[in-house]
């Protein structure tokens, strides 16, 4: 058997880094990746034509804005974005959160731009 034993503590992970809106793979399911993120400020407009995206609060609160309506996590919340929806996340406090999404995923989605990062491998 050559999987890991050993469960993923997300308090743990979140704890090894502090860069904002920097995601951190900590598991892959199938062809999904598993990352966290802290959060705070407020992101870029952008969307996602080929995924749905999963958003869940960890600890914070974090706003998602959508053109029609804004949505807010509690921790302990989740939200799924469906595919092809603008929206805007925005952490008005530091936020952790969360991300299942399908391998390669671009933070930014359509968007581009500075804020764009490939999501690292947290050990």
């Amino acid at each position: 058997m050559s999987r890991s034993v050993v469960p993923v503590n997300l308090v743990d992970k979140l704890a090894q880094f502090s860069e904002l809106w920097s995601q951190k793979r900590v598991a892959v399911v199938n062809d999904y990746e598993v990352k966290v993120a802290k959060l705070k400020g407020e992101f870029v407009w952008h969307t996602h034509e080929d995924t749905d995206e999963l958003f869940l609060v960890i600890a914070g609160r974090l706003r998602i804005q959508l053109r029609d309506a804004d949505v807010v996590l509690e921790p302990g919340e989740l939200f799924v974005v469906p595919r092809g929806v603008e929206h805007c996340p925005v952490a008005d406090e530091e936020t952790a959160i969360l991300l299942f999404e399908p391998k390669g995923t671009i933070n930014t989605g359509d968007a581009g731009g500075p804020m764009t990062k490939a999501a690292e491998v947290l050990g």
